[in-house]
């Protein structure tokens, strides 16, 4: 495995052991956007233990704030965080169902009401802006959140301000709770409804590191207007059982689905 490869490895076990200790969470699109954030706090963000509770550093955003477990184990991952994540959804701990940026330093906005993320993330931006702060602003998006009407304001918002320093994600696993998005309530065609809002759009394969940096770098040089990546995933990446079924968008595995997902995974380290 290269490094990027066992990092979001790592990531993976611990959202699953996150997700088990708890007896509830949201595994599915938890596991579909470990790469996504393993490009971003490894690669392309410029977030370390130094800058974390500082505002000279780039930002990023868990708009789908259900797929907590995700932005925790990337964290620990990152060396950024102490709490134990065993502790996840567990009473009094800090590791809430969804993030709590008054609880975990290296959460930038407390999240979980979809649609809300990425409007504080065009915040974020537009106030970088005015404070000449050349710090980026990054959001990841559930496909199944963009039914939401309040996201497409948000687009609006950030295309009139041309917040080139904004880059969004959409984690585009097609599953949401209750199925399909095509069969739910279709928020398709991305691509061109974003461009029509007046955002770059590029596309990328969400589990290719290489697309990933190709896509961010293509972002980072994108002037006057905002960028959507479409990160094309499969829900439950890395687990047979959960990959490509809406079951597990929010279900935790009992002790031997676990063990099975644990084992696929290559175990605890």
């Amino acid at each position: 495995m290269t490094n990027l490869e066992q990092h979001a490895n790592n990531i993976r076990k611990n959202i699953v052991a996150e997700v088990y200790s708890a007896k509830s969470g949201h595994p599915g699109g938890s596991l579909s956007a470990a790469d996504i954030l393993t490009e971003l706090y490894f690669e392309q963000m410029d977030i370390n233990k130094d800058n974390v509770n500082t505002i000279d550093r780039d930002r990023f955003v868990l708009s789908k704030g259900h797929a907590s477990p995700v932005l925790y184990a990337t964290l620990k991952e990152k060396g950024l965080l102490e709490e134990d994540l065993t502790t996840f959804r567990h009473i009094e701990s800090k590791l809430q169902g969804h993030p709590n940026m008054n609880y975990i330093a290296g959460v930038d906005m407390s999240t979980g009401s979809l649609g809300q993320g990425i409007s504080c993330a065009v915040g974020m931006a537009i106030s970088n802006k005015v404070d000449g702060n050349d710090h980026r602003v990054y959001a990841l998006l559930g496909d199944g959140e963009c039914e939401e009407g309040e996201v497409w304001e948000a687009a609006m918002a950030a295309a009139h301000y041309k917040l080139d320093n904004l880059c969004a994600i959409l984690d585009y696993n097609h599953l949401q709770i209750d199925g399909n998005i095509d069969d739910v309530i279709s928020p398709e065609p991305f691509k061109s409804k974003f461009e029509a809002f007046g955002w770059r759009v590029i596309e990328a394969n969400g589990h290719d590191f290489n697309s990933l940096r190709t896509a961010f770098n293509f972002a980072k040089q994108t002037v006057d207007k905002p960028t959507m990546i479409i990160a094309h995933t499969i829900k439950g990446k890395g687990v047979s059982f959960m990959e490509n079924n809406y079951a597990w968008h929010g279900a935790a595995p009992n002790d031997e689905q676990y063990e099975t997902a644990m084992k696929e995974l290559g175990g605890l380290e």
